[in-house]
């Protein structure tokens, strides 16, 4: 009887700690982000992700973002594409204009897995600011204020990190509220 309780009792402590470590990931658009998958099997269950989507596909790097990383992607949620002037995103869509959606979505993306944490971390050790090289060839400068991190890109355009360490298997997602924009 003893030994029966015991197992049921470590049964229930097994599955409070696989639900607790499921629970680690936040949801992102509606959605169960899964640290066992990829950034591109996660991002395209996220309701507020469907025109980062699309343009990843048409500019393709979907399997870039499905290889072994790591990576870190500032993700731009739909709301930040709809704030580009009109008619941008459709612009950017058009197969003649590949090179350019690549250069803005790759400046979305670090060759690192940056956690919040090691950022924070980062801009601290830097007095303040601190410069993010992307693949793309962009240079943001992040901030951090109040526990909250922001992202200057070239243009001096402001991003605010909304939902901070996403794990995926090849890196991490930081959900962005604004689209970070390359000089061009």
């Amino acid at each position: 009887m003893i030994k029966s309780v015991l197992r049921g009792f470590a049964l229930a402590t097994a599955m409070s700690a696989v639900a607790f470590a499921a629970a680690k990931n936040p949801m992102v658009g509606g959605a169960a982000m899964f640290d066992n998958k990829n950034i591109i099997e996660n991002a395209v269950k996220s309701k507020d992700h469907t025109t980062l989507v699309a343009a990843v596909k048409a500019a393709g790097l979907v399997s870039t973002l499905e290889g072994k990383g790591p990576f870190t992607v500032f993700a731009p949620t739909n709301d930040a594409f709809a704030a580009l002037p009109k008619g941008t995103v459709d612009t950017l869509l058009k197969p003649e204009n590949k090179a350019t959606l690549t250069k803005v979505l790759t400046c979305h993306v670090v060759a690192a897995d940056a956690m919040a944490n090691a950022v924070a971390k980062m801009i601290k050790d830097d007095g303040g600011e601190h410069d993010i090289k992307t693949v793309g060839g962009c240079v943001l400068k992040a901030k951090e204020n109040m526990g909250k991190i922001t992202l200057t890109d070239e243009n001096g355009g402001v991003s605010h990190v909304t939902i901070a360490d996403v794990k995926q298997s090849n890196g991490v997602i930081h959900v962005v509220d604004k689209v970070l924009l390359p000089k061009m």
